[in-house]
């Protein structure tokens, strides 16, 4: 299975870090050797940090908990919804609101009110209202909507969160760490990912790479 995954990976130009010069020192241990000046990762740790990862995310949905997949990346951002199909996985796909986690109760109003507004509109309750109150609902719809469509249902914290470039978002990271849930990240070479307990290192910059890794990760969710 892991030879299969490497395969995928390679084939998918996984391997390519960035240059030497800016690599974190954290990232050493998961780097293959250096080519023309930029760092080769080792895909046979990039895919065992995949098992592992896969590992946890089963035992967690398993036990019905829910993850956040954070996938703000310009590379895969148009597929971040159809990613987390499963509905164990909610996501963001534009950028992360501070406090989603550390200001849960903050954040579930708006999904609630976002959640209102929507079944409002959908049952005809905008007819009550003048066409300027209507139209400022429906523009609300679409602002909100913006930031949270991807965590309707949310009614709780989530267990674990899945993220792409853990530099990118880190104050995504720096959330889950203050309130104690395990963070998995695809990331590069210049990533600092001494604090990340799934680290699984990666050339995040490409499309299929990213997109491989995250089925991957996501095939063992119901």
């Amino acid at each position: 299975m892991t030879k299969n995954i490497i395969d995928e990976l390679f084939s998918k130009g996984a391997h390519f870090g960035y240059s030497k010069t800016r690599r974190q020192p954290s990232a050493k241990e998961l780097i293959f050797g250096t080519k023309e000046g930029l760092d080769i990762i080792n895909l046979e740790k990039t895919a065992l940090a995949i098992e592992e990862a896969k590992t946890k995310l089963k035992d967690i949905t398993s036990k019905g908990g829910k993850i956040i997949f954070v996938g703000n990346k310009a590379e895969i951002k148009d597929l971040t919804p159809e990613l987390s199909k499963s509905g164990s996985i909610f996501y963001v796909s534009n950028r992360w609101i501070g406090g989603t986690l550390t200001n849960f109760r903050e954040i579930q109003k708006r999904i609630k009110k976002l959640a209102l507004l929507i079944k409002d509109s959908e049952t005809g309750e905008f007819a009550k209202f003048t066409k300027k109150e209507a139209l400022r609902k429906e523009k609300e719809i679409i602002k909100l909507k913006k930031y949270y469509e991807g965590l309707l249902n949310m009614f709780d914290k989530p267990k674990a969160i899945v993220v792409v470039d853990a530099a990118e978002e880190s104050i995504a990271v720096e959330e889950a760490k203050k309130i104690g849930i395990p963070v998995i990240s695809i990331s590069n070479t210049d990533n600092d990912i001494s604090n990340i307990e799934f680290p699984i290192l990666a050339n995040d910059r490409s499309r299929s790479t990213i997109k491989f890794i995250i089925e991957e990760l996501f095939s063992v969710i119901k």
